[in-house]
């Protein structure tokens, strides 16, 4: 049905240069103002310049950080913050020396990379979106922001919202998937945990939005590589997260590795200046990612001078550790390549940001040596990550419900992952204490006690190759085991195995096979790890695969071949206590996918929320191969499992699918409401997805779009009824205008447990 436009919202930002009010920058707060107007008139432009130079650690040593290199800079006042120094003491160590020994006595910032916890560590950020649970996501980054504020930490580089399709960027784990509006929901849920409601509480610390943007395109899922994409997918399928992460009031910015239309996001004056501040009406401060001004120069873009230039005048504010700003701006300041105004700007961003910390007040408010012994890595705190972890596995299979366990008889447990301290935590764990990590096989025993017996063996190593054993681990010391053969760790495990009643295999990647720097071509389990697989179902005996993983996966042989599969990702400090949870059943599984898992590698990019071509293969008939429409010879256009999938011990159906009306009018609601019953044996949660399509628009639509999800925990038997609520605004868009707009016509509304199998009826947007 052809139909007219109709403005019917307009929220976030309309073209070029209008801005809605709730996004402007408030006015500055008087006194901050005249404070920061004193400080800068009695600045020199090398104090000034030293303000955006943010160094990392270096040879910084408790009693040493006077004589240090960074000390001596920091007294002559050319440093604005510290990168990655841990522990209260030494930051208080540091700090005497900026505010006690530099002439305008400015206080640094102490920045550190505080992703998915601090010493407790909590599931990697891919696995926390999992759960579905913003409540339970806000707390986790409450807790990482108590304990890194107790150890001096006041600003951290999280949280990173970059959407991602592509499973081979290996950054995938550190965010919250492919869709748009689960990354939004995450997105405040992080700020407001780090930041609080009063920043200048010391138990708050600074949230910096990252990779500032469209860092998760990378051409071919290669780190640090090209993105390209039109105005329209920037804004309809990338941007809201940062925005959402704005509005919520995150203090800080980093740029990311990518280029945006031809110029690298670090100097990208239409990112940083017309998007972020100008439209958006944020009013922080812009970091750039490691050495990313220097980058620019392999980028094209000029020698140091001039990109350094190029960055400051595009409204970058600080540069992490390559001190470009620092060597070159005053240069460029007496020739005319950048003004005082630039530099000024830039410098009051930095400083606002410390006076609402309230460093000013008080530089050594993070540094209270009994907050560090009494709030870092509590029993409580521990507790918190445990109920967490549970909350993020995803049962992908489980035949003839073989999963949950009994505590009894013979349980083998096998896999390079089942005693290994160093890869629970997961990438970016960079505060843990790995000693207080939980592996599998102590899990267990926590929690089987003498009721049955584990029989363990390694089985295999991660790899087999001892290049990409070094490619893994960036280190010379390499995790292949020296004195036992593949052969003989396969065939020790297979001796185990067949002794056991059961077999646990707990296989997948290195927690260093996901994060920066860890593109794959080949996502599959690694080829010796599915040998192991292979052995162990030959022996006969039922075979649990717990999955790590730091993104999904090709699990096309798994899925046919083993009967019970849960991905646990990397669960963080407590993760084999959170295991045993889950496996023996005292917690059924509630998890469910944010990213989807390819069929295989060939399908990659694939989600969700695609958008249909002139020929889309459900508009032929028969079989999932159709000559001439859009699909695979080789395999089907599904995926191996969809957006939204996870299974628990118990089962749920949906019913009686309502609509309170059937037209929705300009400035009205509709109520959505579902029966969903747990018509399982077993208490639990399910995950209540609702998805919206657009049928007609002045610009093609996605297939699907998640709009809502309530995650309820139902006893055996129980019903609910479950109320959805959409809006006008939920229905807008950006159309070719780059106006948010909603557009009057036909809709298709979906709920179900995940983005496949869903019920659906339909409604009018007059």
């Amino acid at each position: 049905m052809k139909r007219t436009l109709l403005f019917l919202t307009c929220i976030l930002f309309l073209g070029n240069a209008i801005v809605f009010a709730q996004s402007k920058a408030s006015p500055a707060d008087p006194k901050m103002k005249a404070f920061i107007d004193g400080l800068m008139k009695k600045m020199t432009i090398d104090e000034k310049i030293g303000q955006f130079n943010l160094p990392g650690a270096g040879d910084i040593v408790t009693g040493q950080s006077t004589s240090s290199d960074i000390g001596k800079k920091i007294k002559e006042g050319k440093v604005g913050a510290i990168l990655n120094l841990k522990s209260a003491e030494k930051i208080r160590d540091v700090q005497k020396v900026a505010v006690e020994e530099s002439r305008l006595k400015i206080p640094l910032l102490f920045g550190m990379d505080v992703i998915h916890g601090y010493q407790t560590t909590f599931p990697i950020p891919l696995a926390l979106s999992c759960s579905w649970d913003m409540a339970l996501i806000e707390k986790s980054a409450r807790i990482a922001a108590t304990e890194a504020s107790a150890d001096g930490i006041c600003w951290t580089f999280s949280p990173m919202v970059d959407i991602a399709r592509d499973p081979r960027w290996g950054r995938i784990a550190e965010g919250s998937g492919e869709d748009v509006y689960m990354g939004s929901q995450v997105a405040r849920a992080m700020v407001k945990g780090y930041q609080g409601s009063d920043l200048s509480r010391n138990n708050t610390i600074l949230s910096c939005v990252k990779h500032f943007a469209m860092y998760g395109a990378a051409e071919g899922g290669r780190d640090y590589n090209t993105t390209d994409m039109s105005r329209l997918r920037m804004y309809n399928e990338y941007l809201p997260p940062y925005k959402a992460a704005i509005d919520a009031g995150a203090g800080s910015v980093m740029t990311s590795f990518n280029e945006v239309d031809g110029i690298p996001a670090s100097a990208n004056k239409w990112l940083m200046t017309d998007l972020l501040r100008k439209q958006w009406g944020f009013n922080g401060f812009v970091v750039t990612d490691f050495t990313a001004i220097n980058e620019m120069i392999e980028h094209g873009m000029g020698d140091l001078q001039t990109v350094s230039a190029l960055g400051l005048k595009a409204g970058t504010d600080m540069d992490m550790v390559g001190e470009g700003y620092l060597t070159t701006l005053k240069k460029s300041l007496k020739e005319g390549k950048v003004t005082i105004a630039e530099i000024d700007r830039a410098c009051r961003r930095i400083l606002e940001a410390k006076y609402k910390l309230g460093l000013f007040d008080d530089p050594y408010r993070y540094c209270d040596l009994n907050r560090a012994k009494n709030e870092i890595g509590t029993d409580e705190n521990m507790k918190a990550a445990r109920e967490a972890a549970t909350q993020t596995f995803v049962l992908l299979k489980n035949e003839n419900q073989l999963l949950p366990l009994q505590a009894k008889g013979k349980i083998a447990l096998i896999g390079p992952l089942a005693d290994n301290l160093y890869n629970m935590a997961g990438m970016w764990s960079v505060a843990v204490d790995h000693n207080q990590s939980i592996t599998v096989l102590q899990g267990l025993k926590n929690a089987i006690g003498n009721q049955a017996e584990i029989l363990y063996a390694k089985g295999s190593n991660f790899v087999d190759d001892p290049q990409l054993d070094l490619n893994i681990n960036n280190t010379i010391i390499p995790t292949i085991d020296s004195l036992r053969t593949p052969q003989q760790l396969r065939d020790e495990a297979v001796a185990i195995a067949s002794k056991s009643d059961v077999i646990i295999a707990a296989l997948g990647e290195a927690a260093e096979m996901s994060g920066e720097c860890t593109s794959r071509t080949n996502i599959q389990i690694p080829e010796n790890q599915r040998e192991l697989l292979k052995a162990l179902l030959a022996t006969g005996k039922p075979v649990v695969l717990l999955l790590f993983t730091g993104r999904p996966l090709d699990l096309s042989w798994e899925s046919k071949n083993i009967p019970a599969i849960l991905n646990v990702w990397f669960g963080g400090t407590q993760t084999g206590n959170a295991i045993a949870d889950v496996v023996f059943g005292k917690v059924n599984p509630s998890g469910k996918l944010t990213a989807t898992f390819p069929q295989n590698i060939g399908q990659v990019p694939i989600y969700y929320n695609h958008k249909n071509t002139g020929r889309p293969i459900n508009a032929g008939k028969g079989d999932w191969f159709t000559k001439f429409l859009s699909n695979y010879l080789d395999v089907s256009n599904d995926p191996l499992y969809p957006f939204g999938f996870g299974l628990s011990y118990s089962s749920f159906s949906y019913s009686d699918l309502k609509l309170d009306k059937q037209k929705l009018t300009s400035g009205g609601k509709l109520t959505v409401s579902v029966t969903l019953t747990n018509t399982g044996k077993v208490d639990g949660a399910e995950v209540a997805q609702l998805y919206i399509r657009d049928m007609v628009g002045s610009i093609t639509r996605p297939v699907k779009e998640l709009k809502g999800f309530q995650k309820v925990f139902l006893k055996a038997g129980e019903s609910r009824t479950l109320n959805f609520t959409i809006t006008p605004a939920d229905l807008a868009f950006y159309n070719s205008d780059l106006q948010l707009k909603s557009e009057p016509g036909d809709f298709k509304v979906f709920v179900g447990t995940n983005s496949a199998d869903t019920i659906e009826s339909s409604f009018v947007l007059e």
